[in-house]
Order: structure tokens, then sequence, then C-alpha cells
């Protein structure tokens, strides 16, 4: 395996996408945050649009929890394309990114799980010392996160791939949200996509969720612009229960505003990560200054955490929050720093279309 300008580890075979167009020209100043080398492209039209869906049919679940094996969930490899760490034109793609539509903000409040709780995942017995700011470190303490936070599974390309994913409040109990490149990159939806929340070291405590259909924003869908890199999936019943009847649900929030104080999750497992524990980092946000609309949060997570959950108004006591973005790319010239999509218009209508499936 090959190694990125911050040591996510690239994997063999996979070529970066030829650069169309002045706004592609950035391609090569992007590395994944979690498992992708992002491609700038530009927005889409000023409204939010209809978000696209997965066109296939999931695996029976039987077929997909004897194909996702402990060893095999272990294996998994962050996917991240690797590319030289500057392009030419970098600084015209500065400009080539229209504004993220806003709208009113409106906030979603979590969920707690309806049905007795299932025995926890034994914790480290230090206790949590993390306080606002935290460039990364495991979560040692408990609450909501330690079962709505999982490792998202999937094959892509003929090979097993993983990322981080949450379980969100919904209409129908059954929406997860991740990253876009977490369900569909360079034309093709991923497969055998499964989501394990609570996930530790080849362990699913609270099973192993198969998507019954993984969804997108249009502008990820169309064009991978990464200022929409946001994908939901809507897992089947396990066992005739619903997933945040099980594990509870985080809230959201939308519109929310940058330079906020936030949480990001996720399960990194690139080095100096194995990709075994629930990482977080912590701090004050700020819109990123150069090629995207994003949010920007000092962070050492690496390939893996992709999709993974960032929280306004996050409480360490009770692990809950209001998702307002996800884990998503980060800048190979700017280690440490993770990027993560404005929850606008967009992200609103991926999640009233997948809570409404």
């Amino acid at each position: 395996m090959r190694r990125t300008a911050r040591g996510i580890p690239a994997v063999d075979g996979i070529a970066a996408a030829r650069p169309r167009g002045r706004s592609r020209a950035a391609l090569g100043t992007l590395t994944a945050a979690g498992t992708l080398l992002a491609l700038l492209l530009p927005t889409g039209p000023a409204g939010a649009a209809t978000p696209h869906g997965s066109p296939r049919s999931p695996a029976p679940r039987a077929a997909l929890d004897a194909f996702w094996t402990a060893d095999r969930m272990r294996a998994a490899a962050p996917l991240d394309l690797a590319t030289p760490a500057n392009g030419p034109g970098a600084s015209a793609a500065r400009h080539a990114a229209g504004a993220v539509p806003h709208g009113a903000p409106l906030k979603v409040p979590p969920t707690l799980p309806q049905l007795p709780k299932l025995p926890n995942v034994p914790a480290p017995a230090a206790p949590l010392s993390g306080v606002l700011p935290q460039a990364g470190g495991p979560w040692t303490g408990q609450g909501a996160v330690t079962t709505t936070i999982g490792r998202v599974f999937f094959t892509y390309q003929g090979r097993t791939a993983s990322c981080s994913g949450d379980a969100v409040t919904s209409a129908n109990k059954s929406t997860v949200l991740t990253a876009g490149h977490c369900v569909k990159l360079q034309g093709a939806w991923h497969t055998n996509w499964v989501f394990v929340p609570g996930y530790h070291d080849g362990q699913a405590p609270y099973g192993k969720w198969a998507a019954a259909s993984t969804l997108s924003t249009p502008q990820w869908t169309a064009s991978e612009d990464i200022n929409y890199d946001v994908g939901a999936a809507v897992v089947a019943p396990l066992d005739g229960k619903k997933l945040t009847d099980v594990v509870g649900g985080q809230g959201l929030s939308f519109n929310s505003g940058y330079n906020k104080a936030m949480y990001a999750f996720g399960y990194p497992a690139a080095a100096p990560y194995d990709g075994t524990k629930l990482i977080y980092c912590s701090g004050t946000t700020l819109k990123d200054p150069l090629f995207s609309n994003d949010h920007g949060l000092a962070c050492n997570m690496t390939g893996g955490s992709s999709g993974g959950p960032w929280f306004t108004s996050f409480d360490e006591k009770t692990g809950t929050g209001l998702q307002s973005s996800v884990n998503s790319f980060g800048y190979q010239f700017l280690p440490n720093t993770m990027f993560g999509p404005y929850f606008g218009a967009d992200a609103k209508a991926l999640y009233d279309k997948a809570q409404a499936s």
C-alpha cells in the first residue's frame, strides 16, 4: 500500500480520477479525511434538489451477516485515492464553488432506545478527560454515542472497505447518516452495505444492519461535489426491531451557521489508529478559507472516519447532541485538520427523503 502526505494508506490499484474543467484542477490538493480524495466541482442549482438513491436491492440479511465476519470487518480497508499534494490551477478553483443554499435553522431532538438496552461494550477504566479543544483521542465516556455511532462496511471495486456512520432520529426509525462517498464513488453505488453500531474489534454488539436503500445529495451523485458529500442509508429491521428502537437516535441541526463548538466522532482505521475504537475530536470550527464551503476542525482522525458525525449542543454526560455535519475530507498540505459539509437545504432534503422511505 502507498502513503499519502497525511499517512492515510492508499488502496493499491485505484487511480485518481482525471480532472475535468477548471474546478477539478484542485484535485491534487485534497486527500480523504475518512476514505476519499475529494473532487472539487461546480455546485448545483441554488435551491435544494431531489436526493438520488441506489437503484439496487439489498443482499439478503443472512448472506450479508455471513459475509461480514469478524475477520473481514477487521481487514476492511479505508478507501483512499492518492494524488500529488498540489496541482496546477488550484487558486482558480478556490472561487469555483458557489454558496451552499441556506434556510431557516431547524433542530430535531435526539431519541433514546424504547426497548430494553443491550449489554454495554466494556469501556476503558480511565475517566473521560477530554474538554474543548481535543485534537483526537479515544472516547472513554459512555452515553448515546457508544450505541448510535458505528462502522459502515461495504464492497467497492471488489474490495472490502469501511467508513463511519450515525443513527439519527427519524420517522422510519431506520435512518443512518454518513458521507456521500461512503455510499457512492466514481459512478458506482457500494454493495454489501451494512451498519454496525457500537462496533469494537470485530464485534457487532447491536447487530449488523443491512441497507435496504442508500441515498446521497444530487450534487454528490451527479458530480461528486465535495460541498455536498452527505449520504444516508435506510436499514432493514433486524429480528423484527427497528434501528433507533434498539440503539437510539441522535438529533439533528440544519442551517446552524459557522464557527460553532462541535464534537466529531468516527472509527479511523489508518495509522495511528486501527479501527477498533471510537475516536473523537472537539473544538470551535471555522469556515474553510480555501476551496469549499465546509466546516473545519482541528482533528487528527484518519482513513475510515469518513461519515462519522459532527455534533453541536453536545452533552458529554449523556453522549447526545445535534448532528450538524459528517467527516468528509482533509487537505494534504494542512495536516490534522478535518472538514465536513455544511448541513443546509440539500442535506435537509436528503434527510427528509431517507426518513420517509
